[in-house]
């Protein structure tokens, strides 16, 4: 074994290859539904090989939460590098996967004996999920035990935040949030919405009517949460590249940045939010 700890979450948490590998975080990859066939999130294809599917056919792709055995199955490989597991799920409030999760946790006492595991609800998503994963495997990687790896993703955890800013409405029906038909209206009305996280759960913060509009709302409502202090950043994006690394290098100058990267939004985020969002998980220092 290598460390004391792995680190185990779910594709929700945004995180780049670079940084997966970088720490040897363990992915659980959640179920997309295209088309009538199932494919593994990032793993079976990429997310821009998945948004292209969704523009193909909105109303044919959907998503599945992970069961049980998903996380057993990471568990296993995870049991085989370190003598114990630390495994940040998506909100509770959002998803059955901290359930499932603890649930496997049960199961792998049976299978797994001797390899202590904790789980730990984000009470979050996308990459405010992830810096909660990072920060427990910064901690495996410095050599903490599991009770320490919890406190440091749990002091993350505190001060994670998440924004997104969508291109349109017109998907946000699927989240149970608004009814269809309020989508489709201000679909056409072109308004844009604001989200935010919130006791974990996805809330309206607002809406625009144009793209340098929601950019900057977004920039405002990070520099309101964080103020000047060194700040950790990803930027996401949903089939949105070009757009994405402006935002970047906006954030690069204008905040001090302790951190700062790019991935894809999910598609199993997207599915619900549509292409063109772009999104900011962030913590301060």
């Amino acid at each position: 074994m290598d460390r004391k700890i792995a680190v185990v979450t779910d594709s929700i948490s945004c995180l780049s290859k670079e940084l997966i590998d970088r720490y040897g975080i363990i992915i659980v990859p959640i179920r997309l539904l295209v088309q009538g066939k199932e494919y593994r999130d990032s793993v079976d294809m990429t997310p821009t090989e998945a948004y292209e599917l969704f523009l193909q056919d909105p109303e044919r792709f959907n998503t599945t939460p992970s069961s049980p055995g998903h996380f057993l199955e990471a568990y296993r490989e995870a049991s085989k590098r370190a003598e114990g597991i630390f495994c940040v799920t998506l909100s509770s409030r959002l998803s059955t996967g901290y359930e499932m999760a603890r649930l496997a946790m049960e199961d792998a006492r049976t299978e797994i004996p001797g390899v202590a595991i904790e789980v730990m609800d984000s009470e979050n998503a996308t990459a405010a999920e992830g810096f909660i994963a990072l920060a427990a495997a910064r901690a495996a990687e410095e050599g903490k035990n599991l009770e320490e790896a919890f406190k440091a993703a749990e002091e993350v955890r505190n001060r994670a935040h998440f924004i997104a800013f969508l291109d349109t409405i017109r998907y946000v029906y699927r989240t149970g949030r608004i009814p269809r038909v309020a989508a489709t209206v201000g679909s056409m009305l072109s308004i844009k919405p604001v989200l935010t996280n919130s006791s974990g759960k996805i809330r309206f913060a607002g809406a625009v009517r144009s793209r340098t509009q929601g950019v900057d709302r977004m920039i405002k409502m990070m520099r309101d949460k964080v103020g000047y202090n060194p700040v950790h950043v990803a930027v996401m994006h949903a089939y949105a590249p070009e757009e994405a690394e402006k935002l970047r290098e906006r954030i690069a100058s204008e905040f001090q940045c302790a951190e700062l990267w790019v991935s894809e939004l999910t598609p199993v985020m997207g599915y619900a939010t549509g292409t063109g969002t772009l999104a900011l998980g962030f913590y301060a220092d």
